[in-house]
């Protein structure tokens, strides 16, 4: 039996303004992890969240520290032993942002325009984090409970901005604390106001510096140039090897575990109002490209790819150099989908670049720390609950997208083992590490609305799945 529509939006509306006026409180704490200025505004915006949580009636609420930033953990137990547990992940620390940076108000003083807030973190992630308190409590009232349907657990890292270095130890560390059956990722967004629709998968990350050294200093081009080596033709060749003429990578077995798109899932790609012409211009380009017989959505979404970061050496001052150089350096950087590892990717494209340097040239290659990809089936009944869930409190079909970049909710996939499902109302044009960030007061409402919805729906699922009864 599901709880009424109007029940959930007449105590969510009833609260609003209550509501918005925590979150301007928290927004106005200027928690930039990037900054070892700001750490104690870091530490403070934990502290403001572990209250607000209690306040909200969790009955366990921590600060936990780690070698960095303080993340919070808060958890609320089910009445019902049965019910499935589930951790809902964010982050309460934001980028850099100055009223120089060209802000149209000060961008840790709140600032209502209509239906929009004006502020750092409005939407990445303050405000996402803090619709959760509100859905809980919608919940309850709706149901009449005294606790939520579900084991509802949170856990709110404060690195997240400055690339989540400590998260996975800090996951690891408290797995039993943390342990879930799904978790909830509210660290995302729309496609649009007027078509709601949830991520299903965010793709992996690899990340290489390529190193070529020549002579051991730049040498006369006249004297030496075409007997000796040069590091930066030879980096060029090795660049121009990475694809070939349709847009695929060339690096033997960089396609291992990638599965092509089913037909279901490009259905429901091609569903979604895609402006070719409009996604060009916000990618200040003037023509689509990459890998052949792919959309462009299917391409940024579902494909992995190789892209050249930077690529520098030699001289590059006013006039003229005639050097051959000493050395040449390129980035790059692999995203990741399905089963791609990038431990893989690390010991092929080693490989790869060994086969290629010439004699005379020395080569370092300098891996990152990869990210995996993330991607949850569509048949899934979570994600199924978050659709439900997202449809009850939008009244229209929710569509599906996936994220083109990497983040951590990998990391909680694989420490945790349990599947993410993402339930964001963020719009593409709130703003996200720019300027004059701002979120949509009414969608926060409606992401409150269907976290309140998701709860008792998840619960019911789940029952329903362990009674052997068909939940599709």
């Amino acid at each position: 039996m599901s709880i009424p529509d109007h029940d959930i939006s007449a105590y969510v509306h009833a609260h609003a303004a209550d509501f918005f006026a925590d979150l301007r409180a928290w927004l106005a704490i200027p928690s930039i992890s990037g900054d070892p200025a700001a750490a104690a505004d870091v530490e403070r915006s934990a502290w403001w969240l572990g209250g607000a949580l209690r306040d909200a009636g969790f009955p366990t609420v921590e600060v936990w520290e780690t070698a960095g930033l303080p993340a919070v953990f808060a958890e609320w137990p089910s009445a019902d032993p049965d019910a499935p547990t589930v951790l809902v992940y964010g982050h309460h620390d934001v980028q850099p942002a100055a009223l120089a940076d060209g802000w149209s108000t000060p961008p840790f003083e709140p600032t209502d325009r209509g239906d929009r807030l004006y502020a750092r973190g409005a939407a990445d992630d303050k405000g996402q984090v803090l619709f959760h308190l509100l859905g809980v409590r919608a919940h309850l009232a709706a149901t009449g409970r005294d606790t939520p349907a579900v084991h509802l657990k949170l856990i709110v890292e404060g690195e997240e901005e400055s690339g989540s270095e400590h998260l996975p130890g800090l996951l690891r560390e408290r797995r039993d604390r943390l342990a879930c059956d799904v978790v909830v990722v509210s660290d995302t967004g729309m496609w649009g106001a007027d078509t709601p629709s949830t991520c299903t998968g965010m793709r992996g990350l690899a990340e290489v510096r390529i190193d070529f050294f020549g002579p051991t200093s730049d040498i006369h081009s006249g004297s030496f140039g075409g007997a000796v080596p040069n590091p930066a033709t030879a980096l060029a060749r090795l660049i121009a090897a990475l694809h070939d003429d349709d847009g695929h990578v060339t690096i033997p077995g960089f396609y291992d575990g990638v599965g092509e798109l089913t037909d279901r899932e490009r259905e429901l790609f091609g569903k979604l109002p895609f402006d070719e012409a409009a996604w060009l211009a916000n990618a200040k380009s003037a023509a689509t490209s990459g890998e052949a017989g792919y959309t462009t959505l299917e391409r940024v979404w579902a494909r992995p790819t190789a892209e050249v970061n930077g690529i520098w050496g030699g001289y590059t001052g006013p006039g003229r150099k005639t050097i051959v150089p000493a050395s040449a350096h390129a980035k790059l950087s692999f995203r990741l989908v399905d089963r791609q590892d990038p431990e893989h990717i690390d010991r092929i494209v080693r490989a790869w670049v060994a086969e290629r340097v010439p004699a005379g040239i020395r080569c370092e290659l300098d891996f990152g720390t990869g990210v995996r990809p993330c991607l949850t089936p569509l048949d899934h009944p979570a994600l199924r609950s978050v659709v439900s869930a997202l449809g009850r409190a939008f009244d229209t079909e929710i569509l599906y997208t996936r994220e083109g970049g990497s983040g951590p909710e990998a990391d909680l996939q694989e420490v945790l083992g349990a599947p993410v499902v993402f339930l964001g109302v963020s719009l593409p044009d709130d703003g996200w590490h720019s300027v004059d960030e701002k979120v949509e007061k009414p969608l926060l409402l409606k992401g409150a609305e269907a976290a309140a919805h998701l709860w008792h729906d998840l619960a019911a699922t789940w029952h329903e799945a362990r009674s052997g009864r068909d939940v599709s």
